[in-house]
């Protein structure tokens, strides 16, 4: 699960850290080369609540080898084509994939682990994500510039045919859910919980896409070239951190752990915000900005799962969708911005959602009058609705 994960986010992010190089070998600008990420991110928040549904009943494994197989395409024609066009078409064709996949991850997770273990599993199973950041993309990112960029591309679909064998021969096969135990796309949206974590999920995601997708040009404005890979390698490396601790935490202090992730994460933008280009200063912005955002994908996608129960594929669809809602939001607001402000201008527009996402958190637990240790803990009202 941890590997499956590692290639839909390598998949995904790999671009932020070669836009120069996909712009000059295709002929567009490195704004318009931004959009790989957001036309990916379309693909996943198009099809993630559609597929999900309508695959509700079928067996868990074949349909998790698919959405592989569908990363192992997309990847080989990316590498191949010159055209931007047909590249765009087939990161699309991965953002599908994706968008599968992530609904799929975190029930299998939940279903190989004891009730108690629920975290801490969803934990292990989402650290493919902080080793893409801390390890693939930074790895990716100097083989893009040393090798070429469609070599690195070529090598993630040949990473995602062997998955394709090690799943076959060593995960567990599930059961899809029966027609009687389906409540409606309605039904899950309706549950305490669901909504107030798609909200923070938006918000939070938007302001590190913002940056993230752009962070190259960013590092430009604070005279730092030539370093993106290991400003990238730094974030990475913090994010390792933070999703060992998460996987440790969560399962008691989900709550304590989102509002921290919050926290750390508004901090590091103002830094990037205010410094004026001291590299230590961005390098331990960027180990801040790693803390909070790791253990992110795991806070959201678990406390989507307390609160939907036996719905949490559902749910989770509804989580990579407003993901990839974000995702595709942040390419494109911060593409709007660098276009227009320039890359200054980046960390504030993080900024301002990141307020909005905090506020939300808090707006929540006082409206609600829950207490503060369980407030994203919804899952008995979940199971009584």
């Amino acid at each position: 699960m941890a590997v499956a994960g590692f290639v839909t986010i390598l998949t995904e992010a790999l671009p932020a850290g070669l836009l120069p190089q996909i712009g000059d070998s295709l002929g567009v600008s490195e704004a318009m080369a931004g959009q790989w990420i957001s036309i990916y991110a379309l693909g996943s928040l198009l099809a993630a609540i559609p597929l999900t549904a309508a695959t509700r009943s079928w067996r868990r494994r074949p349909l998790l080898l698919g959405a592989i197989f569908g990363f192992a395409v997309a990847n080989l024609i990316t590498a191949l084509t010159t055209s931007f066009i047909v590249a765009l078409v087939a990161r699309f064709v991965g953002g599908v994939s994706a968008g599968l996949l992530w609904a799929l991850l975190a029930g299998y997770a939940v279903r190989m682990a004891p009730s108690h273990l629920a975290g801490r599993a969803m934990a292990i199973a989402m650290a493919g994500t902080p080793l893409a950041l801390s390890i693939g993309i930074p790895a990716g990112t100097l083989l893009g510039k040393l090798a070429g960029w469609r070599l690195t591309f070529g090598l993630l679909s040949v990473i995602a045919l062997l998955l394709i064998g090690w799943i076959a021969a060593k995960v567990p096969d599930f059961a899809g859910e029966a027609e009687t135990e389906r409540p409606s796309l309605a039904q899950v949206f309706a549950v305490p919980g669901v909504r107030p974590v798609l909200a923070v999920t938006l918000c939070f995601v938007l302001a590190h896409n913002i940056l993230y997708t752009y962070i190259a040009p960013l590092l430009t404005t604070h005279n730092i070239v030539g370093q993106t890979d290991r400003i990238l390698l730094a974030f990475g490396v913090a994010g390792l951190v933070s999703i060992g601790l998460t996987g440790a935490l969560i399962d008691k202090w989900l709550r304590l752990l989102t509002l921290v992730g919050i926290g750390l994460f508004l901090t590091a933008a103002f830094i990037l915000a205010a410094t004026d280009g001291a590299p230590l200063v961005v390098y331990g912005a960027a180990l801040i900005w790693g803390l909070g955002f790791g253990g992110a994908a795991t806070l959201f996608q678990t406390a989507s799962a307390r609160a939907a129960g036996t719905a949490a594929d559902v749910a989770q669809a509804m989580i990579v969708t407003a993901w990839n809602i974000a995702i595709a939001g942040g390419a494109s607001v911060g593409g709007v911005i660098l276009e227009t402000a320039g890359a200054v201008g980046l960390p504030w527009a993080s900024i301002t959602f990141l307020f909005v996402a905090a506020g939300s958190v808090l707006f929540m637990m006082r409206s609600t009058r829950l207490k503060p240790a369980n407030l994203f803990d919804y899952r008995k009202k979940a199971g009584a609705s």
